[in-house]
């Protein structure tokens, strides 16, 4: 199965060369479950030709904020009501969430409650799991069609399926204690505030329930068509 990867963002560049960018992470997350993918860094107007292109499709996260005036934003969207429209099988990470709600009509913005940042407490599908958030941004109103299937006090909508074809989450499956170590050390100076850094490396290698998240996301894309 051929999975297409949306590339909207790129690791920083200090963490490139130990970590791979963002499409090897998932690569690398989704490995044993016989997918073949192929990247498209949209980030930088690298676009596939449409939906078919790939048998299902994942939406990485970013830097850039969902509402931002960037040239990449607009034709993503514009691919993301056509991929849903073709029924491809599509998640969302992060950013890859917020732009999924955005394009199908639902509203994200930047949070005023601040960050999240680190190993966080969710309650999933009704069952506790962690995993590593570093968001500000959240989808503050859903679009037609989207279920909650995850929340927690800070993020009330942290993950969302459309039916069966679109499954997103705020979280990130695919970063682990080292590369959330990376982000609080060259990312997260003079952004996140400094008790909150500190909290989260206090946290770094808690357990988290990236290989659980992982075969979600696997069985989604190879879920049969219902509708």
């Amino acid at each position: 199965m051929k999975i297409g990867i949306l590339l909207t963002g790129h690791a920083p560049d200090i963490m490139l060369e130990t970590f791979g960018d963002y499409d090897r992470m998932f690569a690398e997350l989704l490995a044993g479950h016989s997918f073949d993918f192929e990247t498209y860094a949209v980030v930088d107007m690298t676009f596939p030709p449409g939906p078919e292109a790939a048998d299902g499709w994942l939406i990485t996260g970013s830097k850039h904020g969902a509402y931002e005036e960037l040239p990449f934003i607009p034709p993503l969207e514009d691919l993301i009501r056509d991929i849903h429209a073709s029924g491809k099988p599509t998640l969302g990470i992060c950013f890859g969430h917020q732009i999924i709600a955005q394009a199908l009509g639902g509203k994200v913005e930047k949070f005023t409650g601040g960050w999240s940042v680190g190993r966080v407490d969710y309650e999933y599908r009704g069952q506790p799991i962690a995993l590593n958030a570093w968001h500000q941004d959240q989808v503050t109103t859903l679009p037609e069609g989207a279920k909650v299937i995850a929340s927690n006090a800070f993020c009330e909508n942290a993950a969302l399926v459309y039916g069966d074809r679109i499954w997103t989450i705020q979280p990130h499956p695919e970063f682990g204690a080292t590369f959330v170590d990376g982000l609080i050390r060259h990312r997260g100076k003079g952004v996140v505030p400094d008790t909150q850094l500190e909290d989260a490396a206090h946290r770094l290698h808690a357990p988290v329930q990236n290989a659980m998240i992982a075969d979600e996301m696997a069985a989604f894309l190879k879920r049969e068509k219902t509708t």
